[in-house]
């Protein structure tokens, strides 16, 4: 059964799982998703538990093939639905004595996410960004679908999709600019021999290209660490 929900399957020996063997196996990886769309725990929450109450009202229908892909799909575009109806989505917070509402083998959701959890520099940049960018951003840089896949989940054109992530991309090396170590100066000059003494931090101006290349290498780096 967990071939079934892992990637592609052909129809003739697809069977369909029930809820519990789909929370156990993919709850951890839709809540990851969700807390980097909504940029926050609550939301996140609310978010995973409608997708999966999505999975299971649609999961009649669905077409045997990348399971993962199709939970791609359904989170996302739940995600852009709320956030185009609402600017950003504000659910009710759950209250402190909540029951966990989404049972599963431990380590529960939040505790995985909470052991690799995003930079608060990159969480909030990807928070400044629209959401369609951010869709976009997260699910290439973090996620790390591709160009074609992207446009899949999203039901955009391919030439969108390289147009939201470079806008979004540019908008994040910006917003990450204070990020980048000082730039070097050039050897045998009087500001390299000072610097062998000076260790203070001079952030850049935004916009720099050392900034955009080192914001750009701080999302990628998150990335490939999950």
């Amino acid at each position: 059964m967990a071939d079934n929900l892992a990637g592609t399957v052909p129809a003739e020996t697809w069977t369909p799982p029930s809820w519990d063997e789909i929370v156990r196996t993919h709850s951890s990886r839709v809540y990851r998703l969700a807390y980097r769309l909504t940029g926050n725990r609550h939301d996140a929450e609310d978010l995973t538990q409608e997708v999966f109450v999505r999975v299971f009202r649609s999961l009649s229908t669905y077409t045997p093939g990348t399971f993962q892909g199709w939970l791609h799909r359904i989170t996302t575009n739940l995600f852009l639905d709320l956030a185009r109806r609402r600017q950003r989505i504000r659910f009710d917070a759950l209250p402190d004595d909540a029951p966990e509402r989404l049972p599963g083998s431990e380590p529960s959701p939040a505790q995985a996410y909470d052991d690799r959890h995003l930079d608060a520099d990159i969480q909030a940049a990807l928070e400044a960004l629209p959401p369609e960018f951010r869709a976009a951003v997260v699910l290439c840089d973090i996620e790390g679908l591709s160009y074609e896949e992207i446009a899949a989940t999203l039901g955009v054109k391919l030439g969108t999709v390289r147009s939201r992530i470079h806008r979004g991309r540019s908008q994040l090396r910006e917003a990450l600019a204070h990020r980048m170590p000082p730039r070097r100066p050039e050897p045998g000059t009087p500001a390299a021999a000072a610097a062998v003494y000076d260790v203070t931090d001079v952030a850049p101006t935004a916009g720099s290209a050392g900034a955009a290349d080192t914001a750009e290498r701080t999302v990628t780096a998150e990335r490939t660490s999950w």
